[in-house]
């Protein structure tokens, strides 16, 4: 059986893009559960309802990101009075979690598909855990150093590369501090593949107002690293955060493209329509992948109905990859 470092290499050298999953968190509160303002977010579910995330639809994805975004050690002990080993336990059935609805997937709807999906084990970003909106600021790297953000963040990649993710996803990231600790960190899992995306303010820069073609230069310098580029932010940013580095990406690297819908994140309201609404994924799609990019998708407010329709208008007829509809 192929492994899933050599399964991922076949994936990202054909000329299709992977479609990624959508807002997991989009998806659930759909469905009925209550998420805003609990700290541990979607992650709460795999110790108080696992059976909500099997019922979360992946329509039309290559790749299924697991519900582990705002999961850490410490918030789980903090927030569900588990031990340290429970804890770690937690973690990793976020993996498992996933795998098992890819096999039901495999098994029940495509199980001579020409492609086996994809799990991404979710790392989000120190401020996620600070549960206070920083991760789009990351003002918290300020005052904190690069081994601070790596003993943090360890035990966490510790449990998603040893549960056996495909990929790491490292989401949402805010600050070169931040990213320049997880390259280091991601050294120490030599076997470990990931890709890196940056929350960003503009169509030049990342959220703590560093360049985006810093970033993306400091992911060139990474070996394990498949791709790099942006998520949650607004499609219309896209664009020209590509543009202002495409010249400067490693031929080693792609640009991996999940933004929301455009929407405005309001901490006491929650999210809220824009004055400006931005074009959507559907229609933007093909100018990210003229730009290059091998992995797009969606993050918040974006749902199965929206990531089935990217699929449709980037492959077309061909068979879906995944799709637990």
């Amino acid at each position: 059986m192929m492994g899933s470092s050599a399964r991922l290499r076949q994936y990202m050298n054909d000329n299709r893009p992977l479609i990624l999953d959508g807002g997991l968190a989009t998806e659930l509160e759909a469905q009925g559960v209550h998420l805003q303002g609990d700290p541990l977010w979607s992650a709460r579910l795999l110790h108080t309802n696992p059976q909500a995330l099997r019922d979360a639809h992946y329509s039309g994805a290559d790749v299924i990101a697991t519900a582990t975004y705002q999961a850490s050690i410490t918030g789980f002990i903090d927030h569900l009075d588990v031990s340290s080993e429970g804890a770690r336990e937690l973690l990793m059935s976020g993996v498992h979690l996933a795998n098992e609805m890819v096999e039901r997937y495999v098994s029940e709807s495509h199980p001579t598909g020409p492609r086996r999906p994809l799990v991404a084990g979710s790392v989000g970003p120190y401020g996620a855990f600070l549960h206070d909106g920083s991760e789009y600021t990351g003002a918290y790297a300020e005052g904190m150093s690069i081994e601070d953000l790596k003993v943090w963040h360890r035990p966490q990649l510790d449990c998603l590369v040893a549960a056996g993710s495909d990929v790491i996803a490292f989401e949402t990231i805010p600050s070169l501090k931040e990213a320049e600790a997880l390259l280091e960190l991601l050294r120490e899992f030599p076997n470990a593949k990931a890709w890196l995306s940056f929350s960003c303010k503009d169509g030049k820069r990342i959220s703590d107002g560093s360049l985006f073609t810093d970033a993306v230069q400091m992911a060139n310098r990474s070996t394990q690293l498949v791709a790099v580029g942006v998520n949650c932010c607004s499609p219309a940013l896209v664009e020209p955060l590509l543009d202002s580095a495409g010249s400067l990406l490693s031929p080693d690297l792609s640009w991996v493209v999940y933004p929301n819908s455009g929407e405005d994140w309001n901490t006491e309201q929650g999210w809220v329509k824009s004055e400006k609404p931005s074009e959507s994924i559907l229609k933007l799609s093909h100018t990210w992948m003229k730009q290059g990019a091998a992995l797009i998708g969606g993050c918040c407010r974006i749902g199965p109905a929206e990531i089935a329709e990217l699929r449709q208008e980037l492959k077309g007829s061909c068979t879906p990859a995944a799709g637990l509809d």
